[in-house]
Formats: C-alpha cells, sequence, structure tokens
C-alpha cells in the first residue's frame, strides 16, 4: 500500500519535469527565432543536440542509478545532484548576452541548454524508475502514475500561461525571457526537491546488496530482446515527438494564424484543462478494459483532433480551441498509460534478468522522451524552413507568405496525426508480443 505522503510526493516530482519538459519545448525555437534572429535551419539544430546527446548518457546514468540503488537501497543521490545543477543551467539557457550576433548566440544556447539536459537526466532517470518499486500493484501503478500526469498537466498549464505571461509583463526580448527563466528554474528545483525528498527514500530496494552490477548496455539488450519493451518505447517516443511537434507550434499558431500571440495561453489552457477533468475517467477505462486498450482509444482520439486542426491552413475561429481540448482529452491518456505499463515490463525483464533493471531500463526510457521532446520543436522548424518562415530579432512579428503560415498550421496538426497514426500501428503488436 502505498501511503498518501508518497504518492504525493511522487507527484510533486511532475513540477520539475513538467516545467523542464515543457517550458523549452515551448518557447526555445521561437526565442531562438525571434529574439536571437537565429535561422530556423540553424534553430532547430540547437533544440535537437542537447536531446540527442541524452540517448548516449541516460542508460549509463540509470546503471549508475541502479549500482546505487543496490548498494545504500536508494536512488537518491543522482536526484539531487541533478535539482542543484539545473537551475543555473536553465537560467543560462536563457541568459544569452546581448552582444552576441545569432551564430555565437545559437552556440551560447547550445552548451547551456545541452549541461540543463544533463542535469535534468540525473533526476528524471531514477524518478521514472521508482514506481517499479513504490508497488506492485498492476492497477496500483495506474493510480499512482495518474496523480502524477494530473499534476503534471496542472504543471504545464501553469508553466504554459504563466511563462510566456511573466516574459511578456516584463517587455519581452532578452530580459523578459531572463525573469522568466529564474522563475521557472525556482519552480522546477522545488519539484524536484519534493520528490527527492518523500518519494526518492521510500522505493524498496528489491535487489540484494553487491548483486550483480547493471550495464549500460543491458537497456540496448532489453531493448532488443524483449518485445514489450522495444514496442512501449517506439511508441511513447512518437507520442512524445508528436506532442512536441504540437507544443512547439503553439506560439507561431497564436501570432501568426489568430493573429494574437497572447493566445497561446488561451491554446494552453484548451489542450491542458481538460486532462485534469477526464483523469479519474481513464483511469477507471484503464482499470474496465486494461491498459493497452485504453491506450489505443487515448491515442486515436489526439489523432482525429490533430487531423481535424489542418482546418487553420485554410482559415481560423473558435473551433481550432475546442479541437485542441479534444486533442488534450486524448494527451491525458497518452501520458498515463505507457508510464503506468513501463513498471510492468521492468518486473518481467528484471525477472527474466534476475537483477534489478529499473534505472538501467528507465534510463533508455526517458533518453528516447526527450529526444522525441526535441525532435519534436526541430522537425517543425524544418517545415517552418521548408515553407519560408522569415527570422527576426527582439520579437519583431515578419510577415509571412500564404505558404509560411500554411507550413505553421500544417506543422501544428498534420504533421502530430501522421506521427500518431504510425504509434497505433506499432502498438497493435504489444498484446501479442512475448513477456520476456
Amino acid at each position: 500500500m502505498v501511503t498518501r505522503r508518497v504518492v504525493a510526493g511522487y507527484a510533486a516530482g511532475s513540477v520539475g519535469t513538467g516545467g523542464f519538459g515543457v517550458l523549452p519545448g515551448l518557447v526555445l525555437a521561437y526565442y531562438l527565432t525571434d529574439t536571437l534572429g537565429v535561422a530556423a535551419i540553424l534553430a532547430s539544430i540547437v533544440v535537437v543536440i542537447p536531446k540527442a546527446v541524452d540517448v548516449v548518457v541516460n542508460p549509463l546514468i540509470g546503471a549508475i542509478s541502479d549500482r546505487h540503488a543496490a548498494a545504500t537501497r536508494s536512488r537518491t543521490r543522482l536526484m539531487w545532484i541533478g535539482t542543484g545543477a539545473l537551475v543555473p543551467t536553465f537560467i543560462l539557457t536563457f541568459a544569452t548576452p546581448t552582444g552576441l550576433g545569432p551564430a555565437a548566440a545559437a552556440v551560447w544556447v547550445l552548451f547551456f541548454f545541452t549541461a540543463g539536459a544533463l542535469a535534468y537526466a540525473c533526476f528524471q532517470v531514477p524518478y521514472i524508475a521508482l514506481p517499479a518499486e513504490l508497488t506492485d500493484g498492476y492497477n496500483a501503478r495506474t493510480r499512482l502514475v495518474s496523480v502524477r500526469i494530473a499534476i503534471l498537466a496542472l504543471t504545464i498549464l501553469v508553466v504554459g500561461a504563466g511563462a510566456p505571461a511573466i516574459r511578456d509583463v516584463f517587455g519581452g526580448g532578452p530580459g523578459g525571457y531572463l525573469v522568466m527563466a529564474i522563475a521557472a528554474a525556482a519552480l522546477i528545483a522545488a519539484g524536484m526537491a519534493a520528490a527527492t525528498a518523500f518519494a526518492g527514500t521510500h522505493g524498496r530496494a528489491r535487489v540484494a546488496v553487491n548483486a550483480t552490477p547493471t550495464r549500460q548496455r543491458d537497456a540496448f539488450t532489453a531493448f532488443r530482446d524483449n518485445a514489450r519493451y522495444r514496442i512501449l518505447v517506439t511508441v511513447f517516443v512518437l507520442q512524445a515527438l508528436a506532442s512536441a511537434v504540437m507544443l512547439a507550434g503553439a506560439q507561431y499558431l497564436a501570432t501568426y494564424v489568430l493573429d494574437d500571440s497572447g493566445a497561446l495561453t488561451l491554446l494552453f489552457v484548451a489542450l491542458v484543462g481538460p486532462a485534469l477533468l477526464v483523469m479519474p475517467v481513464w483511469v477507471r477505462v484503464g482499470v474496465r478494459y486494461g491498459k493497452p486498450a485504453a491506450l489505443i482509444a487515448a491515442s486515436v482520439l489526439f489523432g482525429v483532433a490533430a487531423l481535424g486542426l489542418a482546418g487553420a491552413m485554410f482559415g481560423s475561429g473558435p473551433w481550432i480551441f475546442a479541437l485542441v481540448a479534444l486533442a488534450g482529452v486524448g494527451y491525458a491518456g497518452m501520458q498515463t498509460f505507457p508510464l503506468a505499463m513501463l513498471p510492468d515490463v521492468i518486473d518481467e525483464v528484471s525477472a527474466a534478468r534476475g537483477r534489478d533493471q529499473g534505472g538501467s531500463l528507465s534510463g533508455l526510457w526517458t533518453a528516447g522522451e526527450t529526444l522525441g521532446l526535441a525532435l519534436g520543436p526541430g522537425a517543425y522548424l524544418l517545415v517552418l524552413a521548408a515553407t519560408g518562415f522569415v527570422s527576426s530579432t527582439n520579437d519583431e512579428d515578419r510577415a509571412q507568405s500564404d505558404v509560411a503560415i500554411a507550413g505553421i498550421a500544417g506543422g501544428f496538426s498534420l504533421l502530430p496525426a501522421l506521427l500518431v497514426a504510425v504509434s497505433i500501428v506499432v502498438f497493435l503488436r504489444y498484446e501479442r508480443a512475448p513477456n520476456r
């Protein structure tokens, strides 16, 4: 039985993961192209490289976390290191000196965003491993993760709406982004610290002291040999990529299609608000019909809504917010069920290997997720570059061609719909896959 204190502590971690996950995806591309004057094609490289590094580093962090858990019955050391290091690196990402040209500014952001991504991984990898250690219950894990996702949705709503508002209140431009980063870093660190203090110390260490050490390659071996793990990781990455594309496009859609940069707040309320209301419904659906069926239903809902948003290529209206809200209902389920199934797969792999694999498998999982979240803005920026989007400095909105406007709307809708459709096709093999 997981106590309410531990559930609340674990959920608090989503304040940190949600803040770091949503804010760079929401504003970093726009910061590069419309404040620093970085060309869209170069900006796409800057936002992708830091997270691509995670593909190599996160499994190593997971292996270190497993070794530490085996020796000390705790995963908190790396979580505290990540919490402390994230604050300065996150702030410096948005503290680009004003005298730098676009190319030098891109290098500055690349360096500090990479450092911030590594700090984030030190927290996120052991954090994702915790549900497998906090409870054995199949449905209890869904409930545990659902509370976390509810807090995640609330965080996305607060950060997604509040951070740009803080930026704008302080005049936008470099100064506004710096104040925004300081406020966000404080919130992110508070959530991470709460999770480390109240949940990180309560994971049940199921491995013996001096057990066979986990190796960095164990996660890649599991990805190769365990079909369920491979399918689940692939689906989660594709869906993270889809949501990241939509996230990156929201500011552009508000500014250039809805003709109101402030509409970004309403778009976020429409996307995340429904998730807070329907989470208990998704939990009941998962318990009654099973996690796999519930994930398919959520994915179809998100994909249909995204496809409908392609109409923004031809015109705008209140219907855009309604379809974004429908996508938000699907998004809530897409976040909940893969994370609720991951501990079940970790148990399968750990039993087959005879040693705990939670950190190692979570390391590759978070590497894939962060890569998907980075590739989303990168892919969206490539669409903008291909359709002739014109970058600017100091938040001066440039007139865009009709083709560029179509690219802004089409990238926001058609690309996420396609990615989710592919993820559904991949996931249909999950229940038929051998559980070893």
